[in-house]
């Protein structure tokens, strides 16, 4: 494993915030510092440092705005309430996390385990058989099908969020670990660790329909218009493929060992949580440069989408 190493901020006026409401916030989890990092997006101040035991790794926000977020080594996911967090306990290894953005119910990963656990409203409501240690969770813009990303399996689970039943299983790359799905809810993405690809996946037809490569280890796969952007852990880059075409465009240099990795919502920017650098890589959609650096804890996962307006 490699050292972690410090980057030196770039002294780059603030962007602007995406719309004319309050600037967007970004969750990090930072596993080695068992905190969360609330980031102003914005002007990449940190607003709040918030403890969350267990080395938190994945983050998800919901509808109303909630904040959610894992702790594979205490067994629990965490509700973020102001500057502290409640666990509820879970057990096993809760890692990749996301929320149903029609009723708010939460599915976490076990990464230990062959399930999806549903929580709905601070208790334990559901659980779903899926492939071995699941990772990504991602759910439909309908609300209607979540997917998992069976790592050990090599597969993705498709559930019936309604029935709670894995409805079809879909062999992909290597090791799939992250799970992304387009807005228009057609196309599931999974960045393939073990075959350094990505898998897109034609949901209705429960089929895959192109393998695109990446870099060396990918991580999480985000969306920028007709753009799609993966992180390559071992690589300190963001692979950058068209999604019409689904050929790679471009590879670009970012902080130590990139993992988590999202759009903001008018699609401008790309953030990208630097692992073993501490800090969130900021990438200009337009021109897939990095405009700046911005400092958080230690360890930044940000696995899931930690976004809130």
């Amino acid at each position: 494993m490699k050292s972690p190493a410090r980057l030196a901020l770039l002294l780059i006026p603030p962007l602007l915030a995406s719309s004319a409401g309050r600037a967007e916030q970004g969750f990090i989890t930072n596993q080695s510092s068992n905190s969360v990092s609330v980031v102003d997006l914005a002007s990449g101040e940190t607003l709040r440092t918030i403890a969350v035991a267990g080395a938190p790794a994945g983050v998800a926000v919901g509808p109303g705005g909630q904040v959610y977020v894992t702790s594979p080594e205490a067994g629990a996911l965490n509700v973020i309430e102001g500057d502290s967090a409640r666990a509820i306990p879970l057990g096993g290894g809760p890692l990749g996390i996301a929320v149903n953005p029609v009723s708010g119910a939460v599915y976490v990963a076990d990464w230990y385990g062959e399930r999806i656990s549903v929580v709905t409203d601070g208790a334990v409501t559901g659980e779903v058989t899926v492939g071995r240690s699941p990772s990504g969770v991602a759910v439909t813009p309908d609300g209607g099908t979540i997917l998992t990303a069976d790592r050990d399996s090599d597969a993705v689970s498709i559930i019936d969020a309604a029935k709670l039943v894995v409805i079809a299983t879909v062999p992909v790359g290597v090791r799939p670990f992250g799970v992304t799905i387009d807005p228009a809810g057609a196309f599931a993405y999974t960045a393939d660790v073990g075959s350094n690809s990505v898998t897109v996946i034609d949901i209705a037809h429960r089929a895959v329909v192109a393998t695109i490569p990446a870099g060396e280890r990918p991580y999480k796969v985000a969306l920028a218009g007709r753009r799609g952007f993966v992180t390559n852990s071992y690589g300190d880059s963001v692979t950058v493929f068209d999604v019409d075409s689904r050929a790679p465009l471009a590879e670009i240099a970012v902080g130590e060992y990139p993992e988590g990795i999202e759009a903001s919502r008018d699609g401008a920017r790309l953030y990208v949580a630097n692992w073993f650098s501490n800090t969130l890589s900021v990438i200009d959609a337009a021109t897939l440069d990095v405009a700046r650096e911005i400092a958080v804890g230690d360890g930044p996962r940000a696995f899931g989408d930690f976004i809130r307006d």
